[in-house]
Formats: C-alpha cells, sequence, structure tokens
C-alpha cells in the first residue's frame, strides 16, 4: 500500500476525487493518484496526490489535458487539489450522470468515462444506498 495512503484517504473522506465514489462500497483500497505525474515534473507532497477508484485512475493515468471540443483548444483535467468540484461537475441523481459545467470538467467527464454504463449502474445502487453523492 502506498505510504501515503492513510492521509490521502482521510483528506477525501474515503471517495475518490474525481468521481466521488465511496471506498467503502469496494473491496480494496483506493488509488494514491499523482495529479501531476511525476516524470512530468510531479512529486509526492500532499498537494500533488489525490485519493482515485480504479476506474478514475486507469483511464486517466498520465494524462494531464485534453482537447474541449466545444473551446476547441487544450483544457487541463481537473486538479483536486486546486479547483472546486461543483465548479466544475453537477450530479443528476435523476440520470446518475456526471455533467461537466466548465471546459475543464467536460474534459475529465470524458477522459476519465465518468458515464460509462458500469458507472451509472454503480451510482444508481449507491444512491438507493444513500452513499452517493
Amino acid at each position: 500500500m502506498n505510504p501515503h495512503y492513510p492521509t490521502v484517504a482521510q483528506r477525501a473522506d474515503g471517495r475518490c476525487e474525481y468521481c466521488r465514489a465511496p471506498e467503502l462500497v469496494f473491496n480494496f483500497a483506493f488509488e494514491v493518484d499523482h495529479i501531476l505525474p511525476r516524470f512530468a515534473g510531479g512529486d509526492d507532497s500532499p498537494d500533488n496526490l489525490a485519493l482515485a477508484c480504479e476506474s478514475c485512475n486507469l483511464y486517466k493515468s498520465f494524462i494531464t489535458g485534453r482537447k474541449d471540443e466545444s473551446e476547441a483548444r487544450v483544457v487541463l483535467l481537473y486538479h483536486p487539489r486546486r479547483d472546486r468540484w461543483d465548479a466544475h461537475f453537477r450530479f443528476d441523481s435523476e440520470t446518475c450522470q456526471v455533467h461537466g459545467l466548465s471546459a475543464t470538467g467536460r474534459v475529465t467527464v470524458i477522459q476519465l468515462k465518468m458515464n460509462s454504463g458500469f458507472q451509472i449502474r454503480a451510482r444508481e445502487q449507491w444512491l438507493r444506498l444513500g452513499l452517493y453523492p
């Protein structure tokens, strides 16, 4: 286990800092993600670490930005230490989708595949159990 896990998980209140999945319902610990990957100059400082579910961590990988089709420019992905989640995303309890409210939100939803069928079905169950959002 990552030595930073206890600190990062406590700060994240046991939720993925990208999609807000509750770690409680998984049978393994979430990942400690380097928001800015090491190869791009990121380090192990607390400001560069985020708790990420396996899905978000997998799809984010080493990606830090993506082209936003609406603005026709490359936009940085959501940064859990610098950005407020509710400024970039909105959860729709009717559809169980996460919507991007800003260019950052839009590219993050797409890159991390936050609205895959699996994610939506999981959120429906978490919502029923009172674990989401």
